[in-house]
């Protein structure tokens, strides 16, 4: 093939596909038209909606407690559709300068086949103008159809505004409403679908305002009779603390009394008056609703919540003379006020240390011979109260017995203190060595021994001292226990052992008598 005649094949190629391209002038013709159309149609709808609005501003100066919570959704409805509205001319704006020039006119188009303005301008990866356009007719959507109380037409408005599209034919993959809006569209169509856009928001807004101001009368209840009511936090009040209650005006309808809710139940009188028996301690919550008949004949459901407190039945009982604290370890100290939750509770301690563990606390005094004072404050209607303090005497822990760890016939540990009581050969033989604890039911702290020595007696009275290794009995001491015949005995002496407060000390002896 000549190159001549290569060249010619080349030119038809490109005049096919611009051709194929090609728009015809009637059908834009057509978009223009219906452009003009909808922009008339939007100024109409914007004039109607202002009325709409300023109405429903009136009726709020009028009557502010009655038609505030309207208003304030009106103000928020009307700022963000108008917000949207503007946002839309700004991209129909660039369209048409993308297509015309810096002087161009949305309204009149002179390019109106241009086919690249609506695509590099709301499909363009830097500026993602047409996603983030999807995204907020999305979260308007979702506003204004919250606004809308008839299902039917919410669903309406929710169809009107929908962002979601089919695929093309023929295509691979999903398709997005930005796509199938402006991808290869255009001038003159991609404004045309904004300005119907445009149109659509006008029309959500208008049966969103018109709901608004229904709202406002419609959801009257109608009353019969005024009775006044003292409604106290609490019945109870600590000297010191603060009495509130509410004192209010209940208007009700004594021709048709509401259904009264609490925790799902049905409340089965007409009083509204709840009781029950109180069962476990702590703070209860509870909530409900009460439904009551509006003017149009709708139930209007209003909920309720709120909590009580369940103390028990306490009294304080308390030793004067046996206040004490030990020092060296930790207390375990029981603080509680009638009427008061646990979490309410705060305490402080002079001469120590006092802390939280759970529901009690532990006190840990410093110097023995002082005064440890406990002073416990409540958390009451947002401040600290005194609730009364108590003072204790800080001790030293007292002495330790020693003991031998040995097992039972069931094979219990069990601590052998000496005679009078007796011990088998075998028991002692088992023995790791001597250990001291103070067991007496009322503390039970355990010491660390720090040496001990044993003394025997031979056939001839002599007595025969042996030193242990420690807290354990030493290989000279062992050889003595192989040694000893039923019925002889033998001394501990000499016991220093070591308690949590970090004091070493002698303590009693002990007497070990064998079987």
């Amino acid at each position: 093939m000549s190159p001549r005649q290569r060249m010619i094949n080349l030119m038809y190629i490109v005049l096919t596909a611009m051709l194929a391209l090609n728009v015809s002038s009637d059908v834009l013709n057509g978009f223009n038209q219906v452009q003009e159309g909808l922009h008339r149609t939007n100024l109409n709808m914007s004039a109607k909606n202002e009325v709409q609005f300023r109405y429903l501003q009136e009726l709020f100066e009028k009557n502010p407690a009655k038609a505030e919570s309207w208003y304030r959704k009106g103000v928020e409805l009307h700022g963000r559709s108008g917000d949207l509205y503007r946002t839309i001319d700004s991209l129909k704006l660039a369209i048409a300068r993308k297509a015309d020039g810096e002087n161009a006119d949305f309204n009149d188009i002179l390019n109106r086949d241009d086919l690249e303005a609506a695509s590099v301008t709301m499909l363009n990866p830097a500026t993602n103008s047409g996603r983030k356009l999807r995204q907020q007719v999305d979260a308007y959507r979702g506003f204004v159809s919250s606004l809308i109380g008839d299902e039917s037409k919410r669903k309406a408005v929710e169809e009107m505004l929908t962002t979601q599209v089919k695929n093309k034919p023929g295509t691979v993959g999903p398709t997005t409403w930005e796509d199938r809006m402006f991808d290869n569209m255009p001038a003159i169509a991609a404004v045309t679908l904004l300005t119907k856009l445009q149109n659509d928001i006008r029309q959500a807004e208008s049966e969103a305002l018109s709901n608004l101001i229904t709202n406002v009368d419609i959801g009257d209840v109608r009353v019969n009779e005024l009775n006044a009511y003292v409604i106290p936090n609490s019945n109870m009040i600590m000297r010191g603390g603060k009495y509130s209650a509410n004192i209010v005006l209940a208007a009700i309808d004594t021709t048709q009394r509401p259904t009264i809710y609490v925790n799902g139940s049905k409340l089965n009188n007409g009083s509204g008056l709840y009781e029950f028996v109180a069962g476990a301690t702590g703070t209860h919550d509870y909530s409900g609703y009460i439904e009551v008949m509006r003017g149009d004949g709708t139930v209007d459901k209003r909920p309720f919540k709120s909590s009580y407190t369940v103390i028990e039945p306490m009294a304080t009982i308390s030793a004067t003379m046996m206040n004490v604290l030990y020092a060296g370890i930790a207390n375990p100290i029981s603080i509680s006020v009638p009427g008061v939750p646990m979490n309410a509770l705060t305490a402080t301690m002079t001469n120590g240390t006092l802390t939280r563990n759970g529901d009690g606390w532990v006190a840990r005094p410093g110097k023995v011979g002082s005064e440890a004072v406990i002073t416990v404050s409540a958390q009451m209607e947002g401040r600290s109260q005194n609730m009364g303090s108590m003072t204790f005497r800080v001790r030293k822990l007292p002495d330790p017995s020693p003991y031998i760890a040995i097992k039972d016939a069931q094979g219990n540990v069990v601590h052998y203190k000496g005679g009078p009581k007796r011990i088998s050969k075998a028991a002692l033989m088992a023995a790791e060595g001597l250990g001291a604890a103070i067991d007496d039911e009322i503390l039970n702290v355990s010491y660390t021994v720090v040496s001990f020595a044993t003394t025997f007696f031979d056939s001839m009275g002599n007595a025969i001292p042996e030193v242990s290794n420690g807290a354990s009995f030493s290989s000279r001491q062992r050889e003595q226990f192989k040694r000893l015949k039923p019925g002889k005995e033998f001394f501990v002496t000499n016991v220093k052992a070591k308690g949590p407060d970090g004091i070493t000390r002698e303590i009693s002896p002990m007497q070990v008598i064998l079987n």
